[in-house]
């Protein structure tokens, strides 16, 4: 069945929010307040939020600016990391523009070295990320961001009490939350709407500077959602897709549009544009930055060694989202995911008996024609 006219609608809203997040930056610079940039789900956005700061997610999907990147960077790099250092030298990037502070995060070589390239041009602070969610882990890391929130406060003159990020965790928590219930409309069989709207969606509301009222928002989006479900939108019987691995925002939608153009729906996405980082902080914990490290820690990263939460978070999700077949996303030269395609595979295809297949790919636009192939025979064979 086609989709009615409401549900379009709704998520052009969203799609606006990027853009109209460039024009609310200036205007917070022009009114003193502090901008904080950020690259990746393991850094708590909760902490410059608690001392009033705008956060900005500053990650670039985009291959625009990777020729410029490559003036000063291996060309056999991860696309992400060539793109988001190629907008921050030419200064295409707003929020990396108008960021007082970019913070990055250890979670691979190539990034930790970018980041050191960086801090030639911008003031950048670097949260050490340990290797392992063990407990030695989880305090080191638990003090990672008591150092993070102290350079805050020396940074910028002020003071971040504990009750003012609790507050922020709260807020959070329950936007996360929202997030997951919209992502869950998809457990519906035959699905409510495309994957791909459902991720722009998802991915748009990142640049969402500020949070007040956002979980309603998204809340809204889903009871339409549900609303028109309820009297009969879908998009067909289509084979059920989960998509997992690297970041699939902007330019790596293409795998997301070659899958549904030929007979599939992502139903899950699992990666940290979706799933994967949405667990809630425990706000009955008094430790306020041990709460923070033990949920951002959990994210499974493939970063991580061993990655057991990727695996657990990918064994439940197949059930829940009543999937057929799963799609292991896999951008060029980001080694981690690479080598865990492996141990993905053997979960899929041995522990879940469901089809596999793993898709390589980067920001260029070359490899459309061949990902529509590959997608149409994965689908077909389901």
């Amino acid at each position: 069945m086609e989709l009615k006219k409401e549900l379009p609608e709704i998520f052009e809203k969203f799609a606006e929010t990027r853009k109209n997040s460039f024009l609310k930056i200036k205007e917070l610079k022009d009114a003193g307040v502090p901008v904080i940039g950020i690259y990746c789900t393991y850094l708590p956005r909760e902490i410059p939020n608690a001392m009033g700061a705008a956060v900005v997610g500053l990650c670039s999907v985009s291959d625009e600016t990777i020729p410029e990147a490559e003036k000063d960077l291996p060309r056999n790099l991860c696309p992400l990391i060539k793109s988001s250092y190629g907008f921050a030298k030419t200064d295409k990037c707003p929020f990396f523009y108008f960021s007082d502070l970019v913070v990055g995060e250890t979670t691979c070589d190539g990034k930790k070295k970018m980041y050191e390239m960086m801090s030639e041009f911008k003031p950048v602070h670097v949260v050490q990320l340990p290797n392992s969610q063990t407990e030695a882990g989880m305090q080191m890391y638990r003090q990672e961001l008591i150092d993070f929130k102290n350079l805050l406060e020396e940074t910028f003159e002020t003071a971040i009490p504990d009750d003012a990020v609790c507050e922020q965790i709260h807020i959070r928590n329950e936007i996360n939350a929202a997030l997951v219930r919209l992502q869950y409309t998809m457990a519906h069989n035959p699905a409510p709407v495309s994957g791909l709207d459902i991720i722009n969606t998802v991915y748009n509301i990142g640049f969402r500077v500020s949070t007040e009222g956002l979980a309603e928002e998204i809340d809204d989006i889903t009871a339409k959602i549900e609303q028109e479900y309820a009297s009969g939108s879908n998009v067909g019987d289509k084979k059920r897709i989960l998509l997992t691995g690297s970041p699939s925002g902007g330019a790596a939608l293409k795998v997301v549009r070659a899958i549904e153009a030929n007979g599939g729906v992502v139903v899950c996405f699992e990666n940290c544009t979706g799933m994967k980082p949405l667990d809630p902080v425990d706000e009955t914990n008094p430790d306020v930055y041990g709460a923070l490290a033990e949920k951002y820690l959990n994210i499974g990263c493939s970063c991580m060694s061993p990655n057991k939460n990727r695996m657990a978070l990918l064994d439940r999700l197949i059930d829940d989202f009543q999937v057929d077949g799963v799609v292991d996303l896999v951008l060029q030269a980001c080694h981690t995911y690479n080598v865990e395609t492996g141990m993905v595979r053997k979960l899929v295809k041995e522990q879940k008996g469901i089809p596999y297949t793993a898709v390589e790919t980067d920001y260029s636009q070359a490899d459309i024609e061949q990902l529509n192939t590959r997608m149409a025979a994965f689908i077909e064979m389901l």
